[in-house]
């Protein structure tokens, strides 16, 4: 019996402990769950450098498939893979002999032709043959001219030379093979200039197109950049060393399964580091002036929408979206529904409904408010 009294007394005092505590825990959570106080701040009006990127092929200006125009057999390769060659350098040599052969049959015939022509014209002025026999040697000369001009073109066609100074790719057949017209030899690549393309999302072209003097009228497939500059990072991470012309090409037409349209940035190549068919990311930076940024503590998001709560004269918060038009680290660039000298609610945002009428509330001027975030995130 004295050993049961025990152990209620035990209990009671447990129990009486965990009251104490679950007191004590609740006055602490209560405090911790005070309000802070509501701080406004106005957007800052400021210069700021901004950077967009885009996945981008790089293109030769000149990329062309040398082809045979003619078949025979493949007789000589001068030239090297990769090697560099200057426009009308001899880059494959087919067998010529039976294409001479042909040219000096022709030229034979043409002979012939001249003769028979020329003695048809002394009959005529004698009127021993008629105007008609002269009409038919003159047809039979310029059809003996007009084959000789087609087998010297065959002849020609032996030596497949370099259309224009670049480089000559693999070469796809070889010393001894059959060649039939049409086939591929080697591909030529001019360096000296890169066409470097990019996909741009519709709502960026409009961006861009609704810039003061970025339209040409008379070029509309241009966009003038002014100011921007263009890079490209290369695969290993490095910046090419060369900007591109801050004039832009724009193809026709969007396409309609991804939404973008295809931008085109003309790169110098001069050390020809940028070869056809490389990869990259292209850079554009640029510096917006006097744009509109709020801190990004100050907004909230709403189904993939960003907004403020706009504090009025009276001290009311008014929910408002906003347009983004950047997203930098700790801030937004804000394009439409927030004017300059406006407040909004910088701390607090959490306490905030619409509608409601804040008191008590602080003030730090734009300035400090990005002050206070750089210190923030350092």
């Amino acid at each position: 019996m004295n050993t049961a009294t025990k152990l209620l007394a035990t209990l009671a005092l447990t129990s009486v402990a965990l009251t104490g505590c679950s007191e004590s825990h609740a006055d602490g959570g209560h405090h911790e769950e005070a309000e802070h106080p509501i701080v406004l701040t106005n957007p800052a009006v400021m210069d700021v450098p901004t950077s967009r990127h885009f996945v981008c092929q790089i293109h030769s200006q000149r990329h062309i498939e040398v082809r045979a125009l003619d078949e025979g057999y493949l007789q000589e390769i001068p030239v090297q893979e990769g090697q560099a060659v200057r426009q009308g350098q001899l880059l494959f040599k087919l067998l010529p002999v039976m294409y001479r052969a042909r040219l000096d049959a022709d030229r034979a015939e043409l002979h012939l032709a001249e003769i028979n022509l020329r003695n048809t014209r002394q009959l005529a002025e004698q009127g021993v043959v008629s105007d008609q026999e002269l009409a038919l040697a003159n047809v039979e000369r310029d059809r003996a001219r007009a084959k000789v001009d087609l087998a010297a073109a065959e002849y020609g066609f032996t030596n497949i030379v370099a259309p224009f100074d670049g480089i000559m790719d693999r070469q796809l057949v070889q010393e001894g093979s059959l060649i039939e017209a049409g086939d591929i030899l080697t591909t030529i690549s001019n360096n000296q200039v890169m066409w470097v393309y990019f996909n741009v999302p519709e709502a960026d072209y409009l961006r861009f197109k609704s810039r003061p003097g970025a339209n040409d009228p008379e070029a509309p497939q241009r966009l003038e950049i002014p100011g921007a500059q263009i890079q490209i990072r290369l695969a290993n991470g490095e910046i090419f060393g060369h900007d591109a012309e801050t004039t832009l090409t724009i193809e026709s037409d969007f396409d309609n399964e991804t939404g973008n349209i295809k931008f085109r940035a003309d790169f110098p190549n001069p050390e020809r580091l940028l070869r056809h068919g490389q990869t990259g990311t292209l850079i554009i930076n640029e510096t917006m002036p006097d744009a509109l940024v709020v801190p990004q503590r100050a907004t909230f998001e709403i189904l993939d929408r960003q907004y403020v709560y706009v504090v009025d004269e009276e001290g009311v918060a008014h929910q408002r979206e906003i347009t983004v038009g950047h997203e930098l680290e700790d801030i937004y660039v804000v394009e439409r529904g927030l004017e300059a000298g406006e407040r909004v609610v910088f701390e607090g945002v959490r306490q905030v409904r619409d509608g409601r009428h804040l008191e008590d509330t602080q003030f730090v001027t734009p300035e400090e408010a990005l002050r206070e975030l750089k210190h923030h995130a350092e």
